[in-house]
């Protein structure tokens, strides 16, 4: 997802649960957190099973629907680090 005033990518979107795309919520995950690994050619992320059931999540159905800020700053909020657009994680 792109952060739509400054341009810079907020967070990917990850998915798990779920069966056939019934009943998935997809969970926000600040891009800072990743981490490119060139063994496996793509992006890791240290987060237990736990960690990303209890955080942030909405339906997949509404996943390109509009957020409001607050929205945001909790995602952020619950990975402790700053948003794109500043503040306090």
């Amino acid at each position: 997802m792109i952060e739509k005033r400054s341009g810079q990518v907020a967070y990917a979107v990850l998915s798990f649960g779920g069966f056939l795309g019934v009943g998935t919520n997809v969970h926000p995950v600040p891009w800072d957190i990743l981490t490119y690994d060139v063994d496996r050619d793509g992006y890791v992320v240290d987060l237990t099973r736990e960690q990303l059931e209890n955080a942030p999540a909405f339906a997949l159905d509404s996943a390109d629907r509009p957020r409001r800020r607050s929205e945001d700053e909790l995602v952020y909020s619950y990975y402790g680090v700053l948003p794109p657009w500043g503040g306090v994680p």
